[in-house]
């Protein structure tokens, strides 16, 4: 059996801090963080925190490319480096797969990980602070990452474990689903499907057909069979007090009236399609069949219902009081979400020219939710959060972005956006991702000035680094031996590189150098597999790539389940510590949430007293875990907080010692062997030992060897 506990620990004052953490400070303010790790067993890569990236690629300088990112080697370790010319689509794309990794959260040995949306868990959330609402966008972000256990635990979460059990049938959970995968729209079974296209492992995908039909039939209570659509209410497509929301409901909009809405249908339509393929791989020819039947049917009514020919446009069709099945007025964004399926005909590609109109969805910080041109456009968007009505919202803004790099690709040629629209709105939704000159990702923006009005600190709901990677770069990922590459960037780059993407087994690089001088390789737009060129052209055009031999040599991080996770800081395992500053508790620093920030200290403990005495050099402190029983433990790794930057007055400790509770009472584990030496701060410390048996852990830290100074 594996462990693994993780503890995060701040520090107020001029402080040294660690594992489970250790300050021994002045009485200045400041912050750090750790997080502990401990496992056993003897397999494959024991001891290995992250997964080897094998054969590729070096043309590329990783850690210039990072700067000053915390925790690198995880990065180094799991992620495509890029380069491009647009800074802001590269400073971005840096940023998000940080936003992404502090949202990987472990939650205990039952679910393992999941992928969250907020820092901490808000009331109307899952067990452990999971909401389905976007989970499928954090999947398709992170099916590009190396180490895909967080990703296929979030998945087994929504399917099988805490994820799929029942939740109030109440207002506040959605009072028309029973169980928390339905509590908001989700394309679940085609995330499924997308991450095997990229993982290549269609194996673990198939295995899941019974839950993902499960998935699929818990919308049957919403659908109508003589329109032969499924309706759901707008605030649980997280839509409340948006255009549809007011027309088919005024006197409530934050939920607006039960609809037959472009999403859940174009959700539906691609499950099905992804259900049908996985099927097929699984040989079970009839339940393909089954499904595809029921995409076609879906298809067929979403163009005769929701399709307006005369306004070329998908809209919402109000449930109720509407014996006419008219239209909703006014356009929203969320008409486009059915390219992300490939759903519609050729014929509905006119729908792409309100994109770049300015009375449309265009504008300087656009797309915007609903076209200019409504009278509900920036209704109330004033009063408070949340107005889906007019403000640019990342999770329309990935989803729009995604239909278009669909439609640029595997449609036929049309005359209403091009490459350059691609390029241009992915470069705006970049711009958009800033506040104060810092990275930064909000729930809203206003669509015409440089600024977050409904806010959230490194909101993870949405893609960017999909959109960069499968539309840009064109990386267009697909089940079978074959790579298809259909880049999108723009006809004025001198270069770009996308490099070591973890592809069925394989690294992929593609590069572009229009003069050869760039990176030396000569001139062109190359593609690499495993470190060996697969592919060339003189120009920048669609390839198609063949996969063969081994793969790259991966080899995997080691499994982990976290022992000492307690997300509500209830009951075992709990934490405990010799002291706990103002404010905190030790049960703070085991919600299993690592971020390296000041600004997070709903996730940090502390073991200052607050007084603002100086304590003197060499202090110790502990802090540890009690697991409430006996458990095998061979690794603790150390996740700690370090204030680097002017007038830092937080740094990790002189020396720490990992200790368990034995017969004879507390005693060092035996033959520790600590990776890095000397304790690092903003970084992973791993210790490894022989296995020992113990229902507690405690690590002992001790101060720097002088008082630390402003």
């Amino acid at each position: 059996m594996r462990l693994f506990v993780r503890v995060r620990a701040t520090v107020v004052g001029l402080a040294a801090v660690a594992v489970f953490a250790f300050a021994g400070v002045s009485g200045a303010a400041g912050a750090s963080g750790t997080v502990v790790a401990a496992g056993t067993g003897e397999v494959a890569g024991a001891g290995q925190a992250y997964p080897s990236v094998g054969a590729g690629t070096h043309f590329l300088d990783d850690s210039a490319l990072l700067g000053r990112t915390d925790e690198k080697a995880w990065y180094e370790a799991n992620i495509p480096f890029l380069e491009v010319p647009d800074q802001a689509v590269q400073s971005t794309y840096y940023y998000r797969w940080r936003v992404w990794k502090e949202h990987v959260r472990p939650t205990g040995t039952a679910n393992g990980d999941v992928l969250t949306e907020f820092f901490g868990y808000p009331g109307y959330a899952a067990p452990f602070g999971a909401i389905n609402a976007s989970s499928d966008q954090q999947i398709d972000e992170g099916r590009w990452v190396r180490d895909q256990q967080p990703v296929t635990d979030d998945i087994r979460y929504w399917l099988q474990e805490a994820g799929s059990g029942p939740k109030p049938a109440t207002d506040t959970y959605n009072a028309s689903t029973t169980d928390w995968a339905h509590e908001y729209s989700i394309w679940l079974a085609s995330a499924v499907l997308w991450q095997a296209e990229v993982s290549g492992d269609t194996t673990a995908a198939t295995r899941l057909l019974p839950e993902l039909e499960r998935q699929y039939q818990g919308w049957n209570s919403q659908y109508n069979s003589q329109l032969g659509l499924y309706w759901q209410v707008p605030v649980w497509d997280g839509m409340e007090y948006s255009a549809s929301s007011y027309e088919t409901d005024p006197a409530d909009p934050y939920h607006g009236g039960a609809g037959y809405r472009p999403t859940i249908n174009a959700y539906q339509y691609g499950d099905a399609e992804a259900i049908a393929q996985l099927a097929t791989l699984a040989g079970q020819p009839q339940v393909a069949a089954s499904y595809r039947g029921k995409a076609g049917a879906l298809q067929a009514a979403m163009q005769k219902w929701l399709w307006d020919p005369s306004r070329q446009f998908f809209y919402d069709m109000g449930r109720d009081n509407n014996p006419s099945h008219a239209l909703l007025s006014a356009r929203e964004e969320i008409g486009y979400v059915p390219w992300m399926f490939n759903m519609p005909a050729a014929a509905d590609s006119s729908a792409w020219s309100q994109l770049t109109d300015p009375q449309g969805f265009a504008a300087p910080y656009g797309p915007t939710t609903v076209e200019q041109r409504s009278k509900w456009f920036m209704y109330q968007a004033d009063q408070g959060c949340c107005r889906w009505d007019g403000p640019s919202w990342p999770f329309a803004t990935a989803q729009t972005l995604t239909g278009l790099a669909n439609l640029l690709d595997d449609y036929p040629a049309q005359s209403y956006v091009t490459a350059a629209d691609y390029d241009q709105l992915l470069d705006t939704y970049a711009a958009t991702q800033t506040a104060n000159g810092q990275p930064h990702v909000g729930q809203a923006h206003d669509p015409s000035q440089p600024d977050w009005i409904y806010d959230a600190n490194d909101y993870n709901h949405s893609t960017f680094n999909d959109l960069v990677i499968s539309g840009l770069i064109g990386l267009r990922p697909q089940l079978g031996s074959t790579l298809k590459i259909q880049p999108l960037v723009p006809a004025s780059w001198d270069y770009f590189a996308l490099e070591n993407v973890p592809y069925h087994g394989h690294n992929v690089t593609v590069l572009w150098d229009r003069s050869g001088t760039h990176y030396h390789q000569g001139a062109g737009l190359h593609v690499y597999v495993d470190g060996r060129q697969a592919a060339r052209a003189a120009t920048i055009r669609a390839l198609t790539v063949s996969l063969t031999g081994p793969g790259a040599g991966s080899q995997a991080a080691s499994d982990f389940s976290d022992l000492a996770a307690n997300v509500y800081g209830q009951g075992s395992p709990a934490a405990f510590a010799s002291a706990s500053g103002p404010g905190t508790a030790a049960a703070d620093a085991t919600d299993g949430q690592v971020i390296y920030s000041e600004s997070q200290q709903a996730s940090q403990w502390n073991d200052c007293t607050g007084s603002g005495a100086a304590q003197p050099a060499g202090t110790v402190s502990d802090l540890g875990v009690d697991f409430g029983a006996a458990v095998p433990v061979s690794q603790v790794r150390l996740y700690t907080w370090a204030d680097t930057g002017s007038g830092g007055h937080v740094a990790p400790p002189a020396a720490y010692q990992v200790q368990y509770l034995g017969p004879k009472g507390w005693a060092e584990v035996p033959g520790p062997r600590a990776r890095p030496a000397v304790p690092a701060g903003n970084d992973l410390n791993l210790v490894t030992f022989p296995a020992v048996t113990t229902s507690q852990l405690r690590v002992t830290m001790t101060g720097p060897p002088r008082p630390m100074s402003r």
